[in-house]
């Protein structure tokens, strides 16, 4: 599954993973917001959406470099 994943957000473009970026953090904080009120059974899904998280940001992070070499 991660490597599909990194496939999938490697061939978006800026605007796209800006978008993942900010869905992925609203769900985090809906997360948040369940496990302290004591309704999360699925305690595993913070730590994976935390890892989505850092794995856009790093792909954001390569493409600017590339972006910035390239030009």
């Amino acid at each position: 599954m991660s490597t599909e994943y990194l496939k999938d957000i490697r061939s978006k473009s800026e605007a796209d993973l800006k978008n993942e970026l900010a869905a992925l953090r609203k769900e985090q904080f809906n997360l948040r917001m369940s496990k302290a009120m004591g309704q999360m059974n699925q305690t595993h899904l913070v730590h994976d959406v935390r890892k989505k998280i850092a794995k856009v940001k790093t792909v954001m992070q390569q493409q600017a470099i590339s972006k910035a070499k390239a030009s």
